[in-house]
């Protein structure tokens, strides 16, 4: 048995023991202020392009209805925040979390709020379907997480998507070490055993696999996240195939990646290693899979996914004929296009600043950035193709131009036209 599976056996109470913990140690952090996720959020381009990376296919609308499963202390606030029109409802079985979220409720007068303390297995409580539903570091910490991603598919709607976030296994490597040792030597989960786990982790020996993460990831010097990562009673994590096999189980079906350039071979490192070319030939699902395999340093994968009905199929955005041509790329609000210390040849480097990765770079020439710079949210790829160029260009340039904007994060398409 492999460490990984190791974690996939569960003792009895379980989920009792998850509630307590969360009840002692509420994760993330209770926040007193929503200003500046608010002043963000106010962008409406920033919201036409998180609606459509979720649907390509669909008119930008507003008025959704959401659910946050498993919603802790601010992710639903922030969600009514950041759609005022939407119906927004959130559940969590921990009773503090729900006070949390109840104080910026009223802080923040979010009549379009509702939160409930309910465990994620009983949301058809509500009696109620969604059409988003938004699942971020919790079925990885349920005694079954096969029930629970069950039971948010039955309230989702036919046409409707689901954002998850998962645990991924060999980037959390460090993580399954430390939380072996605590079980060895008997640190728990209390005010003492934390101090103690903080003064250990000091000591930590230059290479050990838990560096890098601790390093990178700033929270984890607080102590309700390191109690989170190192001391939580119960987490298991998905390898991609893994976790397209627990999609297929739940009778969903994988849309894309959040961030979808760190498990492109089209983009970064692996399109300059002698096996790209064979990576290419794999199937979308192996490529996921050669690249998790490849980077080894993945902590979490992040998805969209839809319904599996029969006869249904997934919004997709594809390349293929012409239907590319009437797309509308949006640009993602995070990228940036840098002009100075160019590769040779290049007019401009396009980097999105939320990747981590950072050879997930694109290099663009001269008639790249001048479409680039055309985007502008309104016309299609076929009216900035036709209006940037001076002299005829080959549709194949153009079409492979846009999908790598696309598979770099640099922009997501409306594909409702």
């Amino acid at each position: 048995m492999t460490e990984q599976e190791g974690h996939l056996h569960l003792s009895p109470g379980v989920a009792g023991e998850v509630q307590d913990f969360y009840e002692r140690y509420p994760y993330p952090l209770p926040v007193d202020s929503l200003e500046k996720y608010r002043r963000v959020w106010q962008d409406p381009e920033r919201r036409r392009a998180d609606h459509h990376l979720f649907w390509p296919g669909r008119p930008y609308r507003e008025d959704q209805s959401i659910l946050i499963a498993g919603c802790g202390t601010s992710q639903a606030a922030k969600h009514a925040i950041r759609w005022p029109d939407a119906q927004v409802i959130g559940i969590d079985f921990s009773a503090t979390s729900v006070q949390c979220t109840e104080v910026l409720k009223r802080k923040y007068d979010l009549e379009n709020l509702q939160v409930h303390q309910l465990p994620l297995e009983r949301v058809s409580d509500l009696g109620m379907s969604f059409d988003q539903i938004v699942c971020t570091g919790v079925l990885h910490h349920l005694a079954d997480p096969d029930a629970g991603l069950a039971a948010l598919r039955d309230v989702l709607k036919p046409d409707g998507t689901m954002h998850l976030m998962l645990y991924a296994p060999y980037g959390r490597t460090g993580v399954y070490m430390l939380q072996e040792f605590c079980r060895l030597v008997g640190i728990h989960a209390t005010d003492d055993g934390i101090r103690d786990l903080i003064s250990a982790l000091h000591a930590l020996p230059p290479g050990h696999p838990l560096e890098n993460l601790l390093q990178d990831a700033p929270d984890l010097r607080q102590e309700a996240a390191l109690a989170d990562a190192l001391l939580h009673p119960q987490d298991r994590a998905y390898s991609v195939p893994q976790l397209f096999d627990f999609l297929h189980r739940g009778g969903l079906t994988f849309g894309r990646w959040m961030r979808q350039a760190p498990y492109s071979p089209r983009c970064g490192a692996l399109t300059k290693i002698p096996q790209a070319s064979r990576i290419a030939q794999l199937s979308l699902a192996k490529q996921y899979a050669a690249a998790e395999l490849f980077r080894g340093t993945m902590v979490v994968h992040s998805l969209v996914a839809y319904r599996s009905d029969p006869g249904s199929s997934s919004p997709q955005v594809r390349f293929v004929g012409d239907g590319w041509r009437r797309y509308v790329p949006i640009r993602i609000p995070d990228t940036i296009c840098v002009q100075e210390q160019l590769p040779p040849g290049a007019a401009g480097v396009l980097i999105n600043k939320n990747h981590t990765y950072r050879d997930l770079i694109l290099p663009i020439d001269s008639t790249e950035k001048r479409w680039f710079d055309a985007i502008d949210g309104n016309r299609t790829v076929a009216d900035i193709v036709t209006m940037v160029s001076t002299r005829n260009v080959q549709p194949a340039k153009a079409r492979a131009f846009f999908e790598l904007l696309w598979w770099h994060d640099q922009v997501v398409f409306d594909a409702s036209r």
